[in-house]
């Protein structure tokens, strides 16, 4: 089942996300509630969950960024696109993308991104199945 998060889906999501880059989970203090809570009420930040057998195992974050140009139409960014290990290749992450794509279409974008920075020709492909292309643009990162 596709759905946006919950507010009680927090743990869950981190623990998925180990699959992503994390290390390990972070601290539950202030700033994280506070961030979450941010996330949570910000009617332009879309978490897109995959749900099997009431576990989240696979999800995506849309964010849709207002803009002044294209006809003051928005467009659409996509990041942290993971599935768990034990889930890969049943299309749970293809749901995800399509869900954020409905949501982009929904709110009048003119265009989604997403990066990444695997170089393997499997998730390449992935993305490009999904409806991306890595032709048009060029993408520069500066890491902070």
């Amino acid at each position: 089942m596709i759905r946006e998060v919950t507010s009680e889906d927090l743990n869950e999501l981190l623990e998925l996300y180990l699959f992503l880059h994390e290390e390990g989970l972070p601290e539950d203090n202030e700033h994280l509630r506070n961030t979450w809570s941010q996330i949570i009420n910000d009617p332009n930040h879309h978490i897109i969950v995959n749900v099997i057998d009431s576990k989240i195992v696979s999800s995506c974050v849309c964010v849709i960024i207002p803009n002044l140009t294209r006809g003051i139409r928005p467009y659409a960014f996509v990041e942290n696109v993971v599935t768990h290990a034990d889930y890969r290749g049943k299309g749970y992450a293809t749901e995800c993308l399509n869900y954020a794509k409905q949501i982009a279409i929904d709110n009048n974008c003119y265009k989604m991104m997403l990066l990444t920075g695997s170089k393997r020709e499997s998730t390449l492909k992935f993305y490009e199945n999904a409806g991306y292309n890595k032709n048009d643009k060029t993408a520069f990162i500066q890491w902070l």
